[in-house]
């Protein structure tokens, strides 16, 4: 996928994203009146703009886990749910907790972990693809953020949508986030399937000594 189509399917997939936020939550009227929307709206875009200066991309590579696709339809479904529903509860009050301290907490998550999605893909570069794949010339990272956990990209997904889930004191946001950390379960499992059997004794050392997710805990 060339950097211009990327660029373009990134800014119409924020302005989507955006636009069912605000909607949920009743208009942009009502939704750009409170501050803590208004930091996480400005924290989408500031990350959407540094994605584009990224060099992942969508491509299978020299080898790809195809069986693995599911995922991405996966994640889309259960994003745009979480894009709408968290502000549609939190325009009706309805599977709320929490008050304004809970929603900057949110916007405070969001944005770290916006941070800690997008910093493995300026690090992986042309080896960081949405699917499932082996680029040419693809070695391992094992060093920074890879030296301690393998999946840092994941985390910060994770982190922001439990973050954006909390910005609308939304307990139905943060079970479809247990949902999308289930789905990225089965794609970790297949990329380190993958990595095992090109990498081998490099990459099994490599497990050995890191956490796939959290360290300490998984």
């Amino acid at each position: 996928m060339t950097s211009l189509r990327i660029a373009l399917l990134t800014t119409i997939s924020l302005a989507i994203f955006l636009g069912l936020a605000a909607a949920g939550e009743g208009g942009a009227a009502r939704f750009f009146a409170s501050p803590p929307f208004v930091a996480v709206t400005l924290a989408t875009i500031a990350l959407g703009i540094a994605a584009l200066f990224t060099r992942g991309h969508v491509g299978p590579g020299v080898r790809e886990d195809r069986s693995n696709r599911w995922v991405l339809a996966a994640v889309t479904v259960l994003g745009v749910a979480l894009a709408f529903l968290p502000p549609l509860c939190d325009r009706f009050d309805t599977l709320t907790f929490g008050g304004q301290a809970v929603r900057w907490l949110g916007v405070a998550l969001y944005a770290a972990g916006g941070v800690l999605r997008l910093a493995p893909v300026f690090v992986l570069g042309r080896r960081f693809s949405g699917l499932v794949a082996i680029q040419p010339d693809h070695v391992l990272v094992t060093d920074g953020l890879y030296g301690v956990i393998r999946h840092p990209s994941y985390l910060g997904l994770l982190v922001t949508c439990v973050g954006w889930s909390l910005v609308f004191r939304s307990i139905v946001g943060l079970a479809l986030t247990g949902a999308i950390a289930l789905v990225l379960v089965a794609r970790m499992n297949a990329e380190e399937r993958l990595l095992g059997e090109t990498f081998g004794a490099e990459y099994a050392a490599w497990r050995a000594r890191t956490w796939r997710l959290v360290p300490w805990v998984y």
